[in-house]
């Protein structure tokens, strides 16, 4: 009888191991810089950005908005996969109490640029993550204050003609030679770039998903 516990009890944490390494995590995002940051976690994981349209004019909180903006995206994709981890976010600038999408012209570029010159923004990332066996879901919000130099006009013509602005969230990128434009931040870098970490990491424990043990 003790032997064939023990081989049950061995098959059973086979089973456990294999349904582990066979887990697919997905990032429901076309963001390339997203999908750099999940890649300093060692994940193994896909990309299906999926379809789903942004509606930034509904009516929520900003950080209501966020969290469910990327709920909206995981769940997109969530039908194509079973056994599978989806990870989604969005990511937006509030200033003034004004929304900060994309810009898809340089006119767009232009306004937005111009409003965060010499001004304090706050970056703010809503990030989900789904399990398409369960349908257990969390989402959460995190807020970063990024802080612009004064920036003439020179200046914001001479970094739209860059290319960079153009679809990034308040027409800059962090990483790139947006960084020139920031005086300061207060929070987490990560999140300016589109998808803050740590939260995610401690999120991702609640899912079976560790990172480092």
């Amino acid at each position: 009888m003790g032997d064939t516990i023990c081989t049950g009890l061995g098959l059973q944490v086979l089973w456990l191991v294999s349904m582990h390494e066979t887990r697919t995590i997905v990032l429901a995002s076309a963001s390339p810089r997203r999908k750099e940051l999940l890649e300093l976690t060692g994940l193994q994981f896909k990309v299906d950005p999926g379809d789903h349209k942004e509606d930034m004019d509904l009516k929520l909180s900003p950080h209501e908005l966020a969290r469910f903006l990327s709920l909206e995206k995981a769940k997109s994709v969530a039908g194509k996969y079973s056994n599978a981890v989806i990870i989604a976010a969005d990511t937006f600038v509030i200033i003034r109490g004004q929304i900060l999408g994309k810009p898809h012209t340089e006119e767009e570029a232009k306004r937005m640029l111009a409003l965060l010159g010499g001004m304090t923004h706050s970056v703010i990332t809503g990030f989900t993550v789904l399990d398409t066996d369960t349908g257990k879901k969390v989402s959460r919000s995190v807020e970063t204050g990024v802080t612009f130099k004064k920036l003439t006009e020179k200046e914001i013509d001479a970094y739209i003609r860059t290319k960079e602005p153009l679809d990034k969230a308040g027409a800059y990128a962090l990483q790139g030679l947006g960084s020139i434009l920031v005086k300061r931040i207060e929070g987490d870098y990560f999140n300016v770039v589109g998808l803050p970490l740590c939260p995610l990491a401690e999120c991702l424990k609640g899912f079976g998903i560790r990172i480092l043990e």
